[in-house]
């Protein structure tokens, strides 16, 4: 996996084939294929790789988080810091997450449900803290600030958006806190 990283890192996902891989590695192209089906399940692989690590900095924010406004906060800043450090230094990689939200690979599906979960722990944080409302119900408040915040978490998006940061993601967050309060 890390050689088929480094490799699609350098020459970037379009431009790569199995055999190209294979050779880099140095092994055969059927052996690369015991292990995958095709360059999409390698560039899915890695996908979940950088997604993972995407959602690791949202976690690690969630965690140094007090309360659930803070929670909320650190965890939109963690995503939104992590994607685009990853757009700034390795352009290649990133690209491959962008082809996987446009194709909507089930890495990307993933990663937007497990976001989604994380975002429902700090949501029923707050109604339990009293930070947050409680009419609403709490798959539409999720699937609606996963909204107001794709514009900064999904790699098609944010490239889009770039010279935004950290601003406008920072005001998307105060909007939905404010949208929350009891």
């Amino acid at each position: 996996m890390d050689a088929a990283e480094a490799h699609f890192s350098r020459y970037g996902y379009g431009k790569t084939t199995v055999a190209d891989l294979a050779k880099a590695i140095g092994f055969s192209k059927a052996y690369i294929y015991k292990f995958f089906d095709s360059k999409q399940a390698i560039g899915q692989a890695i996908c979940v790789q950088c997604l993972d690590k995407v959602l690791a900095a949202g976690e690690a924010g969630i965690a140094e988080g007090k309360t659930a406004a803070e929670k909320l906060r650190r965890f939109f800043s963690g995503i939104v810091t992590t994607s685009a450090e990853l757009f700034f230094e390795d352009k290649l990689l990133y690209d491959i997450a962008a082809h996987s939200a446009e194709e909507r690979w089930p890495s990307a599906m993933a990663y937007m449900e497990r976001a989604q979960a994380l975002l429902k722990e700090i949501i029923l944080l707050g109604r339990e803290t009293g930070e947050f409302e409680r009419k609403t119900p709490i798959d539409e408040i999720c699937e609606a600030i996963l909204l107001v915040m794709q514009s900064f978490m999904n790699p098609l998006m944010l490239k889009h958006n770039l010279d935004d940061l950290p601003e406008a993601p920072t005001k998307a967050v105060n909007l939905v806190l404010r949208s929350l309060a009891p």
